[in-house]
């Protein structure tokens, strides 16, 4: 059976690099919307509109899934909600755009530890190696705050762990269901669940103005209807270790537009501890790196 990265590598590789960049812009979009939006009110609206947005798209393919198809995308789109919550009150509590991104950037690091667990896969020997040193960046982080975890902090990193586990599950559930209807199911679960959490607990604005409704607009089309649906589609062209090489560039952008957008800069423990957790990143998807590199420079 033909290697599912060796099919189309320049394609998946060129699709998640534009995720990384979707998803970094994404960042600036919703801190911005946050401004005018509760939290849970303002993520639900962005997946619930994405998600009805794809469903217009995805009736024809909808309609052929199978039961048992319907539900598996509802229920990854169970877990999407909790790693998109947690992520969504990490970042309205967050005060450096940066940081958060190289915290969330550990659930890449943590996809080969989750496959372990859960399906058995052997992550390579280099992942024992990058995890003490992203727990020493983390600590870093920790002590940049006075030797204690910002809300920010331990909201982003328990979203990071679950977006480990929805990478591993959803790269096995796209080899056997159409890209853009398990898209538009789980967008639409996640803007579903948390709209209604939203309406149980968070009091609403009585009017949202126009600069705040355009960046919910940038965060609904092109950073969930449109980065959603490409990387979903990508993770089904490679292999969840190739994919999560290039997804870690997220954190990199997030901090390059964050200092562009509001001037962010970074305290040298900020900085020591961003750059031990990207350095974990390449140490654990080092193989995954060299390749990517050798094939560019070829």
């Amino acid at each position: 059976m033909t290697d599912p990265m060796e099919r189309s590598p320049l394609r998946a590789d060129l699709l998640l690099l534009t995720v990384t960049l979707l998803a970094a812009a994404g960042w600036i979009f919703s801190k911005e919307a946050l401004g005018g939006m509760p939290p849970l009110l303002f993520i639900g609206t962005r997946f619930l509109v994405a998600g009805m947005i794809l469903v217009l798209f995805a009736l024809p393919a909808l309609r052929r899934l199978r039961r048992r198809d319907l539900a598996t995308s509802a229920g990854v789109g169970l877990l999407f909600s909790a790693a998109i919550g947690f992520w969504v009150m990490g970042l309205f509590h967050s005060r450096h755009l940066g940081e958060s991104a190289f915290i969330n950037s550990l659930g890449i690091l943590l996809v080969p530890v989750v496959a372990r667990l859960l399906f058995g896969d052997r992550p390579p020997r280099t992942t024992w190696i990058a995890l003490p040193v992203a727990l020493v960046g983390f600590g870093l982080l920790s002590l940049n705050a006075g030797l204690r975890l910002e809300p920010s902090q331990w909201l982003i990193a328990t979203s990071a762990l679950l977006f480990s586990l929805l990478i591993n599950i959803n790269t096995r559930v796209v080899r056997h269901l159409p890209a853009l209807p398990l898209t538009a199911i789980q967008l639409t679960i996640v803007g579903i669940l948390l709209s209604l959490a939203s309406a149980l607990i968070e009091p609403w604005p009585t009017r949202i103005g126009g600069d705040i409704l355009g960046w919910l607009a940038a965060s609904i089309l092109l950073s969930s209807t449109l980065r959603f649906f490409l990387q979903i589609h990508a993770q089904g062209l490679t292999t969840p270790s190739h994919a999560a090489v290039i997804l870690m560039l997220e954190a990199v952008w997030t901090a390059l537009l964050a200092a562009a957008w509001y001037g962010e800069t970074m305290t040298l423990l900020q900085l020591a501890g961003c750059s031990l957790i990207f350095t974990a990143l390449l140490i654990n998807r080092w193989y995954w790196v060299r390749k990517l590199v050798l094939r560019f420079a070829g």
